[in-house]
């Protein structure tokens, strides 16, 4: 069964959307109310909520695939951020992570198999002025991730890392022109990504359980 969170916009949906068209069995989360039965809107930054999430589908948990989408950011220089807002993007980005495979930890290592994806960012990898608080979160997912897998990997359970680049999907779509077009121009193939790259990487990651601990590059070449 595959547990996506943020799965009601984006790469998120289009994970979901992907994955039920295969068949599977995809439950999702969303911030806000949507007409969806394979959703629960949920604070993934509370962890009782996020237990009563995953208490609701114990019964129909098996072969978990859990892909940590659910994101937000905060635009603007440090100096001028709001501590409680910038506070609200650790909290969702790097402990509503947490929250969500602290819950399901127990359940897998039961089972003895696990796959834990997690998204972090190229901004945690290239200098990228005015957004801190989410570079600081997504960089703060690799050391999460490889201590995760260091605990579970006896237990047939892996945890990685995409650290995604710039895709043709969702929030970018709304970026003006002049700035994508500087973004383009620091990826050597001058392209955005196709949403299917995502899909693929993670594909592989779920069937070759040798990936463990890592952080994978998606960005091509970005630098």
């Amino acid at each position: 069964m595959y547990l996506i969170t943020g799965a009601s916009k984006g790469i998120g949906k289009y994970l979901r959307e992907r994955f039920q068209q295969e068949g599977a069995e995809v439950a999702g989360t969303c911030h806000t109310t949507v007409d969806d039965s394979s959703l629960t809107r949920m604070d993934v930054s509370d962890f009782d909520q996020v237990q009563e999430w995953i208490g609701s589908l114990e019964s129909r948990l098996n072969n978990i695939v859990l892909i940590n989408c659910a994101a937000i950011n905060q635009n603007g220089f440090a100096h001028k951020t709001d501590p409680d807002q910038w506070r609200n993007v650790i909290n969702v980005n790097l402990i509503g992570t947490y929250n969500v495979i602290r819950a399901m930890l127990p359940i897998m290592r039961r089972q003895r198999y696990g796959r834990i994806i997690n998204f972090s960012s190229v901004v945690a990898q290239i200098p990228t002025p005015g957004v801190s608080a989410y570079a600081a979160s997504k960089a703060a997912l690799w050391g999460l991730t490889r201590s995760i897998a260091t605990e579970n990997a006896a237990m047939g359970i892996t945890a990685n890392c995409l650290n995604l680049g710039y895709f043709d999907i969702g929030i970018i779509r709304e970026v003006p022109a002049i700035f994508l077009d500087d973004i383009k121009k620091r990826i050597p193939s001058g392209t955005l990504g196709k949403p299917e790259d995502i899909y693929r990487t993670i594909k592989h990651i779920i069937e070759t359980p040798y990936i463990n601990g890592t952080a994978i590059d998606l960005n091509a070449g970005m630098v």
